[in-house]
């Protein structure tokens, strides 16, 4: 901050100094590299799991000899997923270097909206963090708009999206995009505040959230209904909701009557942070261990993390059952995203909060999103059998 001030730099200027410095060596190394940093790097762990999840390929085969890239169905059509000499293979879902490399992302974009919201008025503050748990719903539903596409295309019939364009609606893109929806919606709703149509944004800016929320869903329901090859579980949406719910209540209260101070600064935002979490290990169990009491769909881990729970519990276990009696592989991740948030809430204590209220109430949005965001996917997505 003391060489800033030093050059009269503002720290907006100065970050996105950084974005154009980071951009423009990244495409100067791919340009210079080709071979080690667009090709093994680039491509492989960010790229291409986006391509893979947007059709219906099991994996991508690259040839980094000539840059072609081949699609592999495994189920004898088109081979197998093994590399030849110079090629690589690329699935679905996320690995440690570009898990390591989106949080990196996230922790720098982070910085920006900070800055960036310092230039407005965001009170109330608590009003605006319950204000953006619909665009958070939002971007879960619209991520299974396009599991629904894939599926149409597995069904031969043409989606209403296909990639590239459909990327934005998949991991990291579509971030960016919900973010960029709930920018406008802020935008418009300070706008109405000023105007003094409203008494405060935050009402509007939620309101907003839930008229983009309402057409996603209804827009998959509506596909239950007129396409085979989607099909609505209601029971599954009430097992995970109804679970999840219960279970951060009972975690919520229980915390608070034995450490008190955990909840202190954040009240009943503390609630929702472990509710989100809580939805979304709830999804992941159920996903991986008990979709045959409903539709059979295997799902599978898309994140290391979660693949590694499970191979513990296998090996430790014995496999899915224990005594005879049928307990799955996945069920410590569901404790695992019980305890995560009320760690997590320990440091927002009563000073924290008061301290820095703006950075405090944007971390606890971001805890949220991480969790509901893909949980609220899970949950759709097994719903609906796609």
């Amino acid at each position: 901050m003391e060489a800033l001030e030093r050059y009269d730099v503002s720290p907006e200027t100065a970050w996105v100094g950084a974005l154009a410095a980071i951009v423009v060596t990244i495409a100067a190394a791919a340009l210079a590299f080709p071979a080690r940093v667009y090709d093994e790097f680039i491509w492989r762990y960010f790229i291409g799991p986006v391509r893979v999840d947007a059709t219906t390929a099991d994996c991508l085969i690259y040839d980094t000899g000539t840059g072609e890239v081949r699609e592999v169905v495994t189920d004898g059509t088109t081979g197998s997923c093994t590399a030849g000499a110079g090629e690589f293979v690329v699935t679905e879902g996320y690995t440690v270097t570009s898990t390591v490399g989106y949080i990196l992302i996230l922790v720098f974009m982070l910085a920006g909206v900070y800055l960036f919201l310092e230039r407005f008025d965001l009170d109330p503050l608590r009003e605006a963090f319950y204000a953006l748990f619909p665009f958070i719903l939002f971007g879960g539903a619209l991520r299974t708009v396009e599991d629904a596409f894939i599926a149409a295309l597995e069904a031969g019939q043409t989606p209403g999206m296909e990639y590239p364009a459909s990327a934005a609606l998949i991991s990291p893109f579509i971030y960016f995009t919900v973010f960029a929806i709930a920018l406008v919606a802020f935008f418009v709703s300070k706008w109405l505040e000023r105007q003094g149509q409203v008494e405060t944004y935050t009402r509007p800016f939620g309101l907003i959230g839930v008229a983009v929320l309402l057409p996603t869903f209804g827009y998959l329901v509506l596909l239950s209904i007129t396409e085979e090859y989607i099909r609505l579980y209601p029971g599954i949406l009430l097992a995970i909701l109804g679970i999840a719910t219960v279970s951060a209540v009972i975690t919520y209260f229980a915390v608070d009557a034995q450490w008190p101070s955990f909840h202190a600064g954040t009240g009943l935002m503390g609630l929702v942070v472990i509710w989100a979490h809580a939805v979304d290990g709830v999804a992941n169990v159920l996903a991986n261990d008990w979709t045959h009491l409903w539709h059979g769909l295997n799902y599978g881990a898309k994140h290391p993390f979660n693949q590694l729970v499970m191979d513990l519990t296998g090996a430790i276990q014995g496999g899915e059952y224990v005594a005879g009696v049928y307990v799955g592989e996945a069920w410590p991740f569901f404790l695992v995203k019980l305890a995560a948030p009320v760690l997590i809430l320990s440091l927002f204590d009563d000073e924290f909060m008061q301290d820095s209220p703006r950075f405090s109430v944007l971390l606890l949005g971001v805890v949220v999103a991480i969790g509901l965001g893909p949980g609220t996917r899970d949950m759709i997505r097994v719903a609906f059998a796609i």
